[in-house]
């Protein structure tokens, strides 16, 4: 069928994958960092001026990388806010990232609706600091001027899409970013123009919402350009997984998300009800504690990196000689207690060693995992096989355990491009229905990641009871603060 190009602008670089459109195969890489000088104040993580994208995307399609492709797919950072005027020029650097400066925002809005559960009715999801709804109304209150002048709304990747294009009048976005914004709704499929208001003080025109194959549109090159998508739908997709997959991501916090066929509404306010990039769901429950209870736990210990961290555990057994670690060091969203503290229980003289403290953190961090898991399970939601990312995946103690505690298969892709490679398949899927040798309604069938599977075996009923547990500490700790 061709060639395609898939580019993922994450917070700090671009990268990109050449790949052949019928099987995935990648052809060429390029990379590039994001300069310095692109971020206002000299990179301040919450204000980056979006031509910083652009000039780090050109560097890595550099030396000719983009010959022969003809269909591009951008994936991006997340709630990258983009408030444009009216001649669609940017009113301020963007507001990207987990910006702590809007946390106040998120409570003014939730308050402002009627509580979490209001939320939940209405897009599925509460509102968070890193939202582009709470951040619209942290502009209103603190830089109101720029507020009036905001005209038009885009996040990262819609406002790549419609840069490679030329700036057309005509702006899109995909229903997979759109369900992140906090004011559109993945069960109805459509925007909350009220919301924008209740957060930014006055309407905002918004992006049209394109579907999983739609093309945003064909350069003067007659180069396709695919609706774009954010990073966490396009890693997905680039994962290849289906209903009946779950992928959980150890990061210094944790996530979990699982394909589902339907929105979830939940009150609680744990679980994100986000669209992916194929026509699918995607809910998405989050813990604020996952690596980072295990550089607490080194630090602690004098263990000098995770993996002298991993070798120590390994030296203790299952359940940690009695040891629990509730790794809650920063607070926990799931369950929410946002301002509590870790909890070590079990102490007893002989299991007062490193190596069963190193073990506990390592059990305590995959068990608040499988809390989350569970939120999901609790909901209906299918979860049959376990992709395990982030650095922390390839460690021994990690892979020793999760399987059991997690109850399912768990498979630990290589390491790869995962967001670039979905962006690809996405450019794949819209230049085959553009063409007409694919079906709008069926992705293009891409070889699935090189990975090794881990299998609970005989080990699942020790899994199990350290599991119990963990959860008998938690709810005697915390009663009642955890409902599924």
């Amino acid at each position: 069928m061709g060639i395609v190009a898939g580019l993922d602008s994450s917070p700090d670089f671009t990268r990109i994958v050449v790949c052949d459109a019928d099987t995935g195969t990648v052809l060429r890489q390029g990379y590039a960092p994001h300069p310095l000088d692109g971020a206002e104040g000299g990179g301040r993580p919450s204000d980056v001026d979006p031509q910083a994208w652009l000039l780090s995307l050109g560097e890595a399609a550099g030396g000719g990388l983009l010959e022969g492709v003809q269909a591009i797919g951008v994936s991006a950072q997340q709630n990258g806010l983009v408030p444009l005027d009216v001649q669609g020029n940017t009113v301020r650097p963007a507001l990207v990232g987990g910006d702590k400066r809007a946390q106040v925002a998120a409570a003014d809005l939730i308050d402002a609706l009627g509580g979490r559960e209001a939320w939940g009715q209405a897009v599925g999801s509460v509102p968070q600091a890193a939202q582009p709804v709470t951040k619209l109304r942290w502009l209103n209150k603190t830089e109101p001027d720029a507020a009036r002048r905001t005209a038009m709304l885009l996040q990262a990747h819609d406002w790549l899409v419609w840069q490679l294009l030329g700036r057309p009048v005509r702006r899109t976005t995909d229903r997979g970013g759109a369900s992140g914004t906090g004011y559109w709704s993945a069960a109805t499929g459509g925007y909350r123009p009220d919301l924008i208001e209740l957060a930014l003080g006055h309407q905002a025109a918004l992006p049209e919402v394109l579907g999983p194959a739609d093309a945003a549109g064909t350069t003067p090159e007659g180069l396709l350009i695919s609706a774009g998508t954010g990073e966490t739908m396009a890693a997905a997709f680039g994962l290849g997984i289906g209903l009946g997959d779950a992928v959980v991501s150890l990061g210094a916090s944790g996530s979990v998300m699982a394909v589902h066929t339907e929105a979830l509404v939940d009150s609680t306010g744990m679980i994100t009800s986000l669209a992916d990039a194929t026509g699918m769901h995607l809910p998405v429950v989050s813990t604020l504690n996952a690596v980072r209870a295990l550089r607490g736990a080194a630090e602690m210990l004098g263990v000098p990196d995770l993996e002298g961290l991993s070798d120590l555990a390994m030296k203790s057994t299952p359940g940690s000689h009695g040891l629990v670690l509730l790794p809650y060091l920063e607070g926990e969203r799931t369950p929410n207690l946002p301002h509590t503290a870790g909890t070590l229980a079990g102490l007893r003289r002989e299991s007062m060693r490193p190596e069963h403290l190193a073990r506990a953190a390592f059990e305590g961090m995959l068990c608040g995992l499988a809390d989350a898991l569970d939120v999901l399970r609790g909901r209906g939601v299918d979860v049959r096989r376990i992709f395990l990312l982030g650095q922390a995946a390839e460690l021994p103690a990690v892979q020793a355990v999760a399987p059991a505690l997690f109850g399912a298969p768990v498979v630990v892709p290589q390491p790869a491009d995962y967001a670039a490679l979905g962006a690809a398949r996405q450019a794949a899927w819209a230049l085959g229905a553009s063409q007409g040798t694919l079906d709008p309604r069926n992705p293009p069938a891409w070889q699935g990641p090189v990975a090794q599977v881990l299998e609970p075996g005989e080990e699942l009923a020790v899994g199990q009871a350290v599991r119990q547990q963990y959860v008998s500490v938690r709810e005697q700790t915390h009663p009642g603060a955890f409902r599924v």
